[in-house]
């Protein structure tokens, strides 16, 4: 087992989860201010909006967890604030982050679309990189499985999914490829997309395909009565992505000159 503690001074502790959300968080952002030069677009905006945009997506996510956990917090409100003891939830962070963007963007008179498919390919890739924090901590993970099957994984992996005498799916290490193979096509799509705001709704449409299917395996999901939320929230936004994908080709195609 991997002590989730990479360094310790006297009562301070630094979190291997800490650092690899850090690197998360960098990794996009280094990203993003990449895709907006080459879209000439002032990366200093997106250093003005990360600031807005990460504490947002923090606390979307832990309002989000809260919100469909609280029957653990309820007789301890003030618990809730206890973000360090975990507790997060990836479609709250992107709720809060959203509003976040939109609200900055609007201010400064910039392009929604255009900011979102420049945000897009970061979001996946950080999402991809987060994935190895719940590694480490080990939870997100799904059922249990038998040895035989966990002997196709390397054996730092099978070492750290062996949790209290049993071994579990590494539902993290699925959606960490999931979400690589998902930012691998839309940097590949990105000089082939049709209209602005099209890599975005890509986004959406295929992390949620494989969110769906990944989440059926957890063992940890937020439950609506008897529905996994994230699979509820998923298919709602593959519809959004479909929906918006047809809508701006249809519009695209009809504002061609004719000859």
């Amino acid at each position: 087992m991997i002590d989730p503690v990479a360094i310790q001074i006297g009562p301070l502790q630094i979190r291997w989860y800490g650092i690899i959300m850090a690197t998360a968080f960098l990794t996009g952002i280094f990203l993003a201010l990449r895709r907006a030069g080459q879209n000439r677009m002032d990366p200093n905006h997106i250093l003005n909006m990360v600031t807005l945009i990460i504490p947002a997506a923090i606390i979307g996510a832990r309002i989000y967890y809260v919100i469909f956990e609280w029957s653990s917090y309820q007789h301890n409100p003030w618990e809730a604030l206890a973000i360090w003891h975990g507790g997060l939830a990836i479609h709250g962070g992107l709720l809060g982050g959203t509003l976040a963007g939109v609200w900055y963007a609007r201010r400064h008179k910039l392009s929604v679309p255009l900011l979102a498919d420049i945000l897009a390919p970061s979001v996946i890739l950080g999402q991809a990189i987060g994935r190895w924090g719940n590694f480490i901590n080990q939870e997100a993970h799904g059922g249990p499985v038998s040895p035989e099957f966990m002997a196709y994984f390397p054996d730092f992996i099978r070492r750290q999914m062996f949790i209290e005498g049993q071994y579990y799916h590494p539902t993290f290490l699925y959606e960490s490829l999931w979400n690589l193979a998902v930012f691998a096509s839309l940097m590949w799509y990105w000089p082939r997309k049709r209209f602005t705001g099209e890599v975005a709704l890509l986004y959406l449409g295929l992390y949620s395909v494989g969110r769906f299917f990944i989440e059926g395996l957890r063992t940890d999901s937020l439950m609506l009565g008897p529905v996994r939320v994230a699979q509820l929230v998923s298919l709602l936004l593959i519809g959004l992505a479909v929906i918006g994908i047809w809508y701006g080709r249809a519009k695209t195609k009809t504002n061609i000159p004719r000859r």
